[in-house]
């Protein structure tokens, strides 16, 4: 077999710096989220779904064989920051926070995820980004600090 046949799913999400509920407008919020799923696809790493609120996202991408996924999720917070703030109407500081979160998923569990990822909305009136992602940790059994 002389191929390299790869299908890696990853649940990515990372919020605005400090939390700040940049993405309020609904329509810019939209637009950044198919923005983003376009950078995904340049770097040959397909985006299933993106989606989130007004301060963080959540991607479920078919992670490319070429790249790791720090570099698919660097590239993505690095065009989509500099795409954002030349919107109309966009906030001038708008800033991704440093780290991210990136969890691998079976092919079992993708419509399940990206019936989550559609319903951040409602989600998060439950629940608070922190909290989730605190849960995303516990479940993969991730150490991390708090800080």
């Amino acid at each position: 077999m002389a191929q390299s046949l790869v299908q890696i799913y990853v649940h990515m999400n990372f919020s605005t710096k400090n939390r700040a509920p940049s993405l309020t407008d609904k329509a810019l919020k939209e637009r950044m989220h198919a923005y983003i799923a376009g950078i995904c696809r340049n770097q040959d790493s397909p985006s299933l779904l993106v989606g989130g609120t007004a301060d963080h996202i959540h991607g479920l991408v078919l992670l490319t064989k070429l790249d790791g996924v720090a570099k698919v999720i660097r590239e993505v917070k690095r065009e989509s920051s500099k795409w954002v703030k030349q919107q109309p109407g966009a906030p001038l500081r708008f800033y991704w926070q440093q780290g991210y979160g990136a969890f691998s998923i079976s092919p079992s569990h993708v419509e399940p995820l990206k019936r989550y990822i559609s319903n951040q909305e409602s989600h998060h009136q439950k629940e608070s980004f922190q909290d989730e992602f605190r849960r995303f940790l516990k479940k993969y059994k991730i150490e991390y600090d708090e800080r």
